[in-house]
């Protein structure tokens, strides 16, 4: 994940899309870690989120998910919403099997991306429901083939299309640096692509995919309010109603309302399959204007200045 967002293209690996960005890494441990002794030293989500929000990261992107709304997190995502936090996590990657609700996803003030191709096309495994906001690249995204970190394959999931949804975010950050969350959030909202209507948003992709060029190729681009949470329908419904269960249509681009669904949902991916089960994650933050990011072999990234 961190290198999707700041990878510098060196030594023929992949250059991310904020290769200008800074990182500093945090390990988390869930709850489930069989190494009692790595356990001990790291973490846990909500530990790390507090972390974040009283550190001058601005974005917290999580690659990560469970299938509880754990009290102790919800507390952390509404403490790093109070410090002007940017939080974006992935929907999960189990709709072919249970579409369930994931957290943190689903919280209040936490954008939940999709994963979709480079059309907008939503990915089969990308979960739905009316806690998806935006929908980002997930789909033949390299990733590394094994733990030795010498092959990329082509790979899948909600994990790297928060990921890039982050880094999108940590340009614009970068670009306008007096903007709040709330105006970056907005400008991904507002210049997303979509064939529908922007207050009718997809079960399956939100408010549409997002494309940053078109708001950093306008310099007088109008955020909109500093205070206006453009989510704030969302936040404050929260994510209720039945179950829709079944899966969406590889071609699904566009659905004509944001339904919700019921359940709970599996971790998001990071690698080729539908989920993952790795225990341990990686999080890094940003020492001036960061993002941090919570996944598998996920980091969390630093917002820098562009040079021009």
């Amino acid at each position: 994940m961190a290198e999707l967002i700041a990878g510098t293209g060196s030594g023929g690996g992949l250059k991310g899309l904020a290769p200008g960005a800074k990182i500093i890494p945090y390990r988390i441990a869930f709850p489930d870690l069989k190494d009692e002794a790595e356990s001990k030293k790291a973490p846990n989500s909500a530990q790390a989120i507090r972390a974040a929000a009283d550190s001058d990261a601005k974005i917290i992107s999580m690659s990560f998910g469970a299938p509880t709304d754990y009290p102790e997190e919800a507390a952390a995502i509404k403490y790093a919403q109070s410090k002007g936090k940017l939080m974006f996590a992935g929907v999960g990657n189990d709709a072919e099997k249970k579409n369930l609700i994931g957290y943190p996803a689903a919280y209040p003030y936490v954008v939940g991306v999709a994963a979709s191709d480079e059309k907008g096309t939503v990915g089969k495994f990308s979960e739905y429901g009316n806690y998806v906001d935006l929908a980002s690249p997930g789909l033949n995204v390299p990733t590394w083939c094994d733990k030795t970190f010498r092959s990329y394959c082509t790979g899948k999931g909600t994990s790297q299309a928060t990921a890039i949804a982050s880094a999108s975010a940590a340009l614009i950050w970068s670009a306008h640096p007096d903007w709040t969350a709330n105006q970056v959030l907005a400008s991904l909202i507002d210049t997303a692509g979509r064939d529908w209507a922007k207050n009718d948003p997809s079960t399956y992709l939100g408010y549409g995919l997002i494309r940053p060029r078109k708001v950093l190729e306008n310099s007088n681009f109008d955020p909109g309010a500093a205070d206006t949470d453009p989510l704030a329908k969302e936040n404050t419904v929260g994510v209720t109603g039945d179950d829709t269960s079944s899966s969406p249509s590889a071609s699904t681009s566009s659905q004509p309302s944001k339904n919700p669904s019921g359940g709970q949902t599996s971790a998001a991916g990071s690698n080729s399959d539908s989920s993952d089960d790795n225990t341990t994650m990686w999080v890094t933050l940003g020492a001036a204007a960061a993002v941090l990011v919570i996944g598998a072999g996920a980091f969390a990234v630093v917002r820098s200045r562009r040079s021009a």
